[in-house]
């Protein structure tokens, strides 16, 4: 039974380790990425109406083109497609972007999962089961981003396995609002079988024990990254100056860059100091979804 109105929140993904382990014939690479989640984030919103209407709100709407098919349409159509008849004929979607695009937080995958999370809860729960296979089809990173919670991601992004413990976080990330070619950063990428992470297990009981396992990790796009722009390395340094800071990277492709805070207090405060320092730059402090209490 089709049911009203619905509010999805798309978090931000953080890859705080990310190791390419290898490249397959098809341009693809196998990546090895412990994966948590940042709100809050994007938020969408849907509901019935007479005909389908998309609309982008808030600080990032003017980024995304509007000539371009967006993830959130593709996961519309492709959701209808695989069962036609269980949505309304119309649909008002409406997207408010508040993460910056093409900045490596997995915007757009985090769009399209909260669109089939929202169309799944109006169609009632009808695809649940097979949702994971449609979020594949849009994407590498959808099906990380449907999951939601801590998880180590491996293969092309595919193989997920969740992390049972994971310490209560938070947060700081910084964009210098330039974007990165991420096929330029692959291309520049010199090693394409590097060493995976090591065995995260169950996770970690505290905070401490999760900076100690990361210590030795590596963001494998981070050089090529630097190289096509600078800047990211500054914030890189800025952040880890950054009074509660314990461990900085920058996330996936780049050019967000992100700092561990052991509470909300601590980010918040960095957050308003880093944001003193680069006026111009998108701060943000967030908490990690799906984290232990």
């Amino acid at each position: 039974m089709v049911i009203g109105a619905v509010v999805a929140h798309a978090h931000a993904k953080i890859n705080l380790a990310l190791h390419v382990t290898g490249k397959r014939p098809g341009g693809y690479h196998d990546l090895d990425s412990l994966v948590v989640f940042a709100s809050p984030g994007d938020v969408l919103s849907v509901a019935p109406a007479e005909k389908d209407i998309f609309e982008i709100s808030g600080p990032f709407a003017s980024a995304l083109n509007e000539d371009e098919p967006n993830l959130v349409e593709r996961a519309r159509d492709l959701y209808r497609h695989e069962w036609p008849g269980l949505l309304p004929d119309g649909l008002r979607i409406v997207l408010d972007k508040q993460l910056p695009v093409a900045s490596g937080i997995g915007g757009g995958s985090a769009d399209a999962a909260a669109t089939l999370r929202a169309l799944d809860l109006i169609a009632g729960n009808a695809g649940k089961d097979q949702l994971f296979d449609l979020a594949d089809a849009l994407g590498a990173d959808v099906p990380s981003c449907l999951f939601g919670r801590p998880l180590r991601m491996r293969g092309r992004g595919d193989d997920l396995a969740p992390i049972a413990n994971f310490p209560h976080c938070a947060f700081v990330l910084i964009n210098p609002g330039e974007p990165v070619s991420t096929a330029a950063i692959f291309a520049a990428l010199k090693k394409h079988d590097n060493p995976p992470l090591p065995d995260p297990g169950a996770g970690w009981n505290s905070f401490a024990e999760l900076i100690e396992w990361l210590r030795p990790t590596r963001n494998d796009l981070r050089a090529p990254a630097i190289g096509l722009l600078p800047v990211i390395e500054m914030l890189e340094l800025s952040m880890s100056a950054e009074k509660g800071c314990a461990f900085a990277r920058m996330s996936g492709s780049g050019a967000t860059v992100f700092g561990l805070f052991e509470n909300m207090n601590a980010a918040s405060a960095a957050a308003e100091n880093l944001q003193r320092q680069w006026p111009k730059y998108w701060v943000s402090a967030k908490s990690v979804a799906g984290a232990k209490d």
